[in-house]
């Protein structure tokens, strides 16, 4: 089951500012804000110095809306126009597959499905039509068939 469809926003550098202007420009709660420099380490790709500061995952609660951010990390191609997509949270990672597979039909996976700190199974696709898709399942979720 789809669990929600939320607006991410995409930054190139200046999230910790963007976060600051719609929390005050959209009386919103900030929820979370955490930082490239928080993520566990990976010697097999460090994060640069100048990146450590850079929003890793922003959220805020506007309403009864979730607007989420991030920033690029420095060198990461970034096109004005294309810094909005749509998060989408499933409760089961089979469910997460399924819809994966059928957005990336006629499309470009940017990131396969796979754990990440935050979630058991995550990915980046761009449909046919142009239109980036944040695909997460659920940290709480477990794998079960009988409740997708």
């Amino acid at each position: 089951m789809i669990l929600g469809i939320h607006p991410y926003l995409v930054l190139n550098g200046n999230g910790q500012e963007a976060v600051k202007f719609y929390e005050n420009a959209l009386d919103a709660q900030v929820i979370s804000v955490q930082t490239f420099g928080e993520m566990p380490q990976n010697p097999e790709s460090p994060i640069p110095a100048e990146a450590k500061d850079r929003i890793l995952n922003a959220h805020l609660k506007v309403g009864n809306t979730d607007l989420m951010f991030s920033d690029t990390l420095p060198g990461q191609p970034y096109q004005l126009g294309s810094q909005v997509t749509l998060a989408i949270t499933v409760n089961h990672a089979e469910k997460s597959k399924e819809i994966f597979a059928k957005l990336q039909e006629g499309g470009e996976v940017i990131m396969p499905l796979q754990e990440t700190f935050w979630s058991p199974l995550y990915g980046q696709v761009t449909d046919k039509f142009g239109v980036t898709w944040q695909v997460s399942t659920h940290a709480d979720s477990k794998d079960s068939s009988d409740s997708r």
